[in-house]
């Protein structure tokens, strides 16, 4: 199975977790995802009234630099740890 193919199972899978992940967890799969699937992080910060979007944006530019197919391995990888 190709890296992509293994990407869009984990994501098929991350919907049918056992339990909901913690908030922490739940925006580094966010994160690991938008790195994936967009690269480095783009567009303007939220400001500062948006916090989940925020969040968000801030998870994802922590992983500036990384890789798309790192980005596609961390994710599958924290995808299984959950199962």
């Amino acid at each position: 199975m190709s890296l992509q193919e293994q990407f869009e199972q984990a994501q098929a899978d991350s919907k049918n977790l056992p339990e909901r992940p913690d908030n922490q967890t739940l925006l580094k799969i966010y994160a690991l995802f938008k790195q994936a699937s967009s690269g480095d992080a783009s567009g303007e910060r939220p400001g500062m009234t948006d916090f989940v979007g925020r969040a968000k944006f801030d998870a994802w530019a922590e992983l500036k630099g990384t890789s798309q197919d790192q980005a596609k391995q961390q994710y599958i990888d924290l995808i299984e740890d959950l199962k």
